[in-house]
């Protein structure tokens, strides 16, 4: 059996690009765990490196795009991909975004480098501009044969070649097994083992004593005889609902009343298949092209009147939401002519059961919330979510109420400067102005190097019109220093301090460059 690779280079950054809508030669990277995953030729021509952290990659290159890691953006724009290899040669396995794999359809089209120009003709007219191919007797052959080809271009192995192809190759293909392949790599170079010939050449046993299982796995690839089998997928069943108006409808209500219907049946063919959908895209159509296209998040799973709300707030001109008047807001730009569901995300209907008592309370809060977004705008009604930060405002995000929340901040990672303890119980947003003195009422600041001038004795709070009265301080702590984005001319060094006054009330202070200020309060 022959195998064929398809491997689409960055295509992290190819998918992220698209959905940014920014355009495919801008300099990119995608980021997880603040460490550049994946860049494109761009990124790295500025010298962007995969491994980099992010302030390193931003120092060479200042115009690069940071896109967050997504897999599932990921496989949703590499589906087209599999679906035009899938029209050409069944049985296509998908190995990774990017990267796939197939029998190699030689006899089906006369060659097997004629199969390849066909595949690679195919890609570029659906807009797959860079595709490399390689052809093998194996697996991991065939995928070092496609990242040594050209764009658009084909790297075919002779049968039985393997083993003299890999011959050359370094040990740093390898890491692309993850920790455990650049774990090997580190340790082949200090072997004094620099191609995968020079692995080939040693015993197997020896190999297998040294590097256990995996580098037994290793020694075989090296050899041109690599085990691994791939399993072809099935493809998936058509989900997308769509209708067509005839004539086209040019109101938005008359839109949304006309799609409870196709909304009902998309439901209930999802249910037929115990699949729910927590990500729709809905597409609508005007003068026979796509007008308005959005991928609508459900913290939980839509249902027919969710489809249908999204149908009418996406619909809705963007202009003054609650002050639009009744013509303005039931009008479109163009008469729609068509409507489309596609489920982006679909997960089992047994993972979103309903409790043992049922949750109808809750659908009557989400009804209820529907019906005040429908006249006061999508955006318009938002819930708090917890994101990580060093200070209590940057902890806070929100999001549209009925939409999942994502790109935040993620809340386990160490985050220096952030104060212990309990959160506070009060964020204000607009900090308020404080005074903070010693013994002998001169001000306390901290010292570039995070020492305080003097231990604080009074204080008071206050904004602008109305001060508090000064008051003792019964304790406090800190301080806390944080020298957040002095690159982009931010607030520069900062130090917060908890407070507790006489009266028993606890702030969370900030001494700055331009004095005191309280960011929250604990009661």
């Amino acid at each position: 059996m022959r195998v064929m690779v398809l491997w689409c280079p960055d295509w992290s950054v190819v998918a992220g690009l698209a959905e940014a809508e920014q355009p495919e030669r801008m300099p990119a990277a995608v980021l997880s765990g603040n460490v550049v995953e994946v860049c494109n030729g761009p990124a790295r021509a500025e010298g962007v490196r995969r491994g980099q952290r992010r302030r390193d990659a931003q120092s060479r290159c200042p115009d690069l795009l940071l896109l967050h890691d997504n897999p599932d953006r990921d496989a949703r724009a590499f589906e087209p991909v599999l679906a035009t290899v899938e029209e050409l040669r069944p049985g296509v396995a998908a190995l990774r975004p990017g990267l796939l794999a197939v029998r190699a359809p030689g006899s089906w089209f006369g060659t097997e480098q004629n199969a390849a120009a066909t595949v690679s003709q195919a890609l570029v007219e659906s807009a797959v501009w860079d595709v490399r191919i390689g052809i093998a007797d194996d697996l991991f052959t065939a995928e070092q044969a496609a990242r040594r080809a050209v764009v658009q271009g084909w790297e075919v192995v002779a049968p039985g070649g393997s083993a003299g192809f890999l011959r050359t190759l370094p040990v740093d293909v390898l890491e692309g097994d993850g920790p455990a392949g650049r774990e090997a790599v580190s340790l082949l170079r200090r072997l004094g083992l620099p191609t995968l010939g020079d692995l080939a050449a040693l015993p197997g046993d020896a190999v297998e004593h040294r590097l256990g299982r995996y580098g037994a796995t290793v020694w075989r690839r090296a050899r041109g005889e690599d085990p691994a089998l791939f399993a072809a997928r099935t493809p998936p069943a058509e989900l997308d609902v769509e209708v067509v108006f005839e004539p086209p409808l040019d109101s938005v209500e008359a839109v949304a009343f006309s799609v409870r219907t196709t909304a009902e049946r998309f439901v209930a063919q999802l249910a037929a298949r115990q699949l729910v959908a927590t990500g729709v895209r809905v597409e609508a159509d005007a003068d026979g092209a796509t007008v308005s296209a959005r991928t609508w998040l459900h913290p939980r799973y839509f249902g027919a009147r969710d489809l249908v709300d999204r149908v009418h707030w996406q619909l809705q001109p963007a202009a003054g939401s609650a002050l639009r008047s009744r013509k303005q807001s039931g009008s479109v730009r163009a008469p729609i002519e068509r409507v489309r569901f596609v489920p982006e995300t679909v997960e089992p209907a047994a993972a979103h059961g309903e409790a043992l008592w049922g949750g109808s309370s809750d659908d009557l809060v989400e009804r209820g919330v529907a019906r005040v977004q429908g006249m006061v705008g999508f955006d318009a009604v938002r819930r708090p979510v917890l994101q990580g930060g060093r200070s209590p405002a940057s902890r806070q995000a929100t999001v549209p109420w009925g939409e999942r929340a994502v790109d935040l901040r993620p809340v386990d990672r160490p985050w220096p400067g952030r104060v212990p303890g309990p959160p506070p119980v009060r964020v204000f947003t607009s900090p308020l102005l404080a005074d903070v003195v010693d013994d002998v009422d001169r001000p306390v600041a901290v010292t570039e190097r995070g020492a305080v001038t003097a231990e604080p004795r009074r204080f008071r709070v206050g904004g602008d019109r109305v001060r508090l009265p000064w008051q003792p301080v019964s304790a406090w702590a800190g301080p806390w220093p944080v020298d957040e984005t002095w690159w982009a001319g931010g607030a520069g060094l900062r130090s917060r301090f908890q407070v507790v006054g006489a009266d028993g009330r606890a702030w969370l202070m900030v001494c700055g460059a331009d004095g005191w200020s309280v960011e929250a309060g604990y009661d």
